[in-house]
């Protein structure tokens, strides 16, 4: 039997205090825009993370293409969440490059995630799923879990899929969002130019399929860390 999402809005996870994590820039549009767009409305959006920096996305990347893309998610995220949304955090690892879990940089950007949480006082983090086929996507799960424990403060974790197969059987749990106002996640994701457009050179482009988004979003619940 196939389970049907429960609607957000009136499940005990309305009032968390969300934070999003983003393997890239786009990824907070095309996985979890409305979910940003009304906990931001409900004001109850802590945050949204990036974790990677963007500059390996085309063929003459760097550090210019790292500045275009935060400020192309800086404009997302206003087009998501209204100006008086707390502003996106770039914790800047490099594309397709994530760091291993027993190095210095992978340790303090967990370190960094968890006063995160803390300070912020977050109930519940959507992130991508064990399932996406990119290594930034799993590397973001992996971290956020890894915060959350080392947070030592309860927090739901919910899954977002961005990329995963269709085939992959739904968690047994899962949220649907209120649909969003037509054409508001078009917009945001249209902020994102250097993904969806040949401004900058070869490169990575967003599919014009991958364009034509719901309105709403389905949240897989995968657990509870409670470390406390």
């Amino acid at each position: 039997m196939v389970a049907i999402p429960r609607p957000l809005a009136t499940s005990r996870f309305a009032r968390a205090r969300w934070l999003v994590l983003a393997p890239h820039a786009d990824d907070e549009t095309l996985g979890v825009g409305a979910l940003v767009a009304q906990a931001a409305a409900a004001q109850r959006l802590a945050g949204v993370v990036y974790l990677t920096d963007g500059a390996g996305s085309h063929d003459a990347g760097g550090a210019w293409l790292a500045r275009v893309r935060r400020r192309e998610a800086a404009l997302a995220l206003r087009r998501l969440a209204g100006c008086d949304a707390p502003p996106p955090l770039f914790l800047d690892w490099p594309d397709a490059h994530p760091h291993q879990a027993d190095s210095a940089a992978w340790h303090a950007t967990m370190r960094r995630l968890a006063a995160l949480i803390r300070a912020r006082r977050v109930d519940a983090i959507a992130v991508t799923g064990a399932d996406e086929p990119h290594c930034d996507h799993t590397a973001c799960r992996t971290i956020a879990i890894a915060a959350i424990r080392a947070a030592r403060r309860s927090v739901t974790l919910f899954d977002y899929r961005v990329w995963t197969d269709p085939a992959v059987p739904p968690a047994r749990t899962m949220f649907r969002t209120q649909p969003m106002p037509v054409g508001q996640r078009r917009h945001a994701l249209m902020a994102h130019r250097s993904q969806t457009g040949g401004a900058y050179g070869p490169g990575f482009r967003l599919a014009r399929d991958a364009w034509r988004m719901p309105g709403d979003d389905i949240l897989h619940l995968t657990g509870i860390a409670d470390a406390r």
